[in-house]
Formats: C-alpha cells, structure tokens, sequence
C-alpha cells in the first residue's frame, strides 16, 4: 500500500518534531556550560553535592544525543527510499567526511573562541561523522546484517568495562577513539590537543538501529501499525532497562546503590554512564523518544510548527546556537572587568576562552538565559528552513 502525501508529511515532521524537541532541550546544558557559577568547578551529577533542579538541568540533556543520532539513522533509511545504494553510499561518506572537518574547524571553534586551535573536542557531530562513513560503507549490506552489526554493538559494547576496569589498564589513543575516552587529550602538535569526547563505536551501532527502526516510517506500515510498535517496543525497552539496571549485573561501568533517601537513590538509578554511551544509557534515553513518536504523528499545533523548524535546520541551529551562547558568555567576562590576557593565561588549564572558574550565575539565570537563546535563533532557523524548502535544487544545503 501506498502512503499518501499527507500520510508522510505527517511520517516526516513526527520525526522533526522530537529532533526540534531535544536540539531545544540540549541548548539548556550548553548554557549552563558556560553560564552556571559551578559548571567548571562541580559535577552536577554529583550525588554529594548537586540539587534536584541542578541534577535534572543536567540529567534532562542526556536524551539529547542518542535522540539525535538514532533520529539520524531513521532519516538516512528515508533517504534510501530515494536514492540508489550507490548514490546514498556516496551521499553519507561525503557529508559524513564534511560534518567531521566541521567539527574540527568550525564548531571547535564556537566551543574554544580559540583561533590557533589549542584544543579540539571531538563531540557529536564527529561521531555522527564517523558514523556516516562507516553506515555508508555498510549500506550496500541487506538490512537485517545492518540490523545485526548495530545490536551487537549496542548490546555488547559493555563488555569492553571489563579490561578497562583492571587496575593494570591503559587505554591507547585508538583505543580511546573507539570506546574509552572520556574528554582524554591527546597532543598532535606543540601546545595543540585533541579531547576525545565522543568515542564512536556505540555510536556508530546506534545510528545502525536507527536506521533500521527507519523502516517503521516506510509505505508498508500504516499510522496505527506504527503507533502499537513502538508503544510496544517502548514498554518492553523500559522494563528491560528497569530489571538489568536493578540488578547492576551488566550495561552500566556504575552500579547503582541505595543512598541516604528516596529521591537520592533515584538519582542513582538513572544516573548512567554518557561517555562512552552505555547499553542502559542507550535504552533509558530512548524510551521517551518511542511513545513520543507512537503520538505526535497525528499532532499539529503551533508548538510542533515551531519544533518543526528547529527539527528541520538542526545542524544549522546547533552551529549558531554554540557560537550564540559562548559569545553571551563573552561579554559577562568583559562585562566583569576580565581582560584577554587572562583568558590567555587561563587557556592551559582550561582550553575553553572567555570563561573563568566560578564566574556565574544562578540556574534561574541559566533558565532565562537559555530561554533567551532559542527564541533569538527561531527568526534565522525559520528564514533557512523556508530557504531550504524554496531551493531544492542545490545541492549543497543537503549537507547543512
């Protein structure tokens, strides 16, 4: 059977619609990078120290990633419906390539304010990078092998922990790359690092799932199928995440452990492990992800009109809204009274300009900050996405 127009417009903006969600959810963590007093000097993840609203700010953007990547994956398999294997092939490597030079020279840039390039984070849109690259290698692979490879990385990846977890362990760069890394740097030049923060093996396995999942989205699957499927998978994932974290036998390098009251063992429960990925990370982070696509297909209003647009321009937003914060971040370090010799002076201990250890504001600022941000950028987000829909044809805005 063959979808209608209107069917998979709906198909297509489900899917913008929770991408523009999380990219709105993810410019919260980055103003609280560099906005927040305490974001350089304490773990708001820290169980010791942290609130609840501190550990929600930063607990809610872990979703951010996976959904992203996983949303990637499902987009690509959209892509095959239209192009050839060889054409799509062609199409991932080349942008997968582009998107990691972009990490290298212009989002590091955002992050560092850094012209000489001291430092390079490698975060996550080298690992969608690299994931293209490899997913436009397999692509020519049937499906159920893609499937297959992406599992076993997603569910095994893990087992990695374990080496790791001798005392005796030493990670090399490769291996870092691969799966170890944890903001790790490694010198390629004098006085010039690159932070492994994104290790991309599970990554890459995740982008593979999406894909996959992709399926779901084409012409043999009606609306009703679709929303049963992944009410089922979200209510069997959710389980699957309850009863292998409670166990602590496997899925997270940090077992979970019953603290001093009720909300602080909660806490625990759902802190899982981000860099690299971990099997519970994964699976709790998309369990939102799959009953929010089972019911905003069929959902319109202004508010998915706006989420829409960001969805829609998400490597476009994500690049201005990098450069947006820090430049806000920017203007409090001169506004008190910093000079650039002390960002200089800084730069060795800390690689990120213009930003100084405990020199903050509070969350409620942080909220109003990032409040701020978002609406600044929906006017030049719009006016894109209108310009992207308007000329087709060139060939270029595919790899924005």
């Amino acid at each position: 059977m063959q979808p209608n127009l209107s069917q998979n417009k709906n198909r297509i903006e489900s899917i913008d619609i929770v991408r523009g969600l999380v990219m709105l959810i993810m410019a919260l963590d980055h103003v609280r990078d560099y906005i927040h007093s305490t974001s350089v000097t304490e773990d708001p993840l820290n169980l010791q120290t942290t609130t609840p609203i501190l550990f929600f700010t930063r607990w809610i953007t872990h979703f951010c990633a996976p959904t992203f990547v996983f949303l990637s994956g499902s987009s690509i398999y959209l892509q095959s419906l239209r192009k050839t294997k060889k054409e799509l092939s062609s199409f991932l490597i080349k942008r997968g390539l582009w998107l990691i030079f972009a990490e290298f020279f212009i989002i590091s840039l955002g992050w560092t304010f850094n012209p000489f390039y001291n430092a390079i984070p490698l975060q996550v849109i080298w690992a969608i990078g690299i994931s293209m690259v490899i997913l436009g290698i397999c692509i020519k692979l049937p499906l159920k092998f893609i499937f297959a490879i992406g599992l076993t990385i997603v569910l095994f990846h893990n087992l990695l922990d374990i080496p790791e977890s001798a005392k005796d362990f030493k990670a090399g760069f490769w291996w870092d790359l691969l799966h170890h890394g944890n903001f790790v740097p490694y010198q390629f030049a004098p006085n010039h690092f690159i932070l492994i923060v994104y290790p991309f093996l599970a990554w890459t396995g995740w982008m593979m799932l999406g894909y996959c999942f992709g399926i779901f989205f084409g012409p043999t699957y009606t609306s009703q199928q679709r929303k049963s499927i992944f009410i089922k998978m979200g209510v069997a994932v959710l389980l699957f995440f309850i009863v292998l974290r409670y166990s602590n036998f496997y899925g997270d390098p940090f077992p979970w452990s019953s603290e001093k009251n009720t909300v602080l063992s909660i806490f625990s429960f759902i802190k899982v492990h981000k860099y690299p990925p971990s099997l519970l990370y994964l699976c709790m982070t998309i369990i939102p992800v799959l009953f929010l696509l089972a019911y905003l297909e069929h959902i319109k209003n202004w508010f998915t009109n706006i989420l829409v647009v960001y969805g829609r321009t998400a490597f476009f937003y994500y690049i201005l809204h990098i450069y947006l914060i820090h430049l806000i971040c920017t203007i409090n370090f001169f506004a008190n009274g910093h000079t650039v010799a002390e960002a200089i002076k800084s730069m060795p201990n800390y690689p990120f300009l213009f930003q100084l250890p405990g020199d903050g504001y509070s969350l409620g600022i942080v909220y109003l900050v990032w409040v701020f941000v978002i609406i600044a950028l929906y006017p030049i987000c719009n006016w894109y996405d209108q310009y992207k829909r308007a000329h087709k044809e060139k060939w270029w805005l595919s790899y924005l």
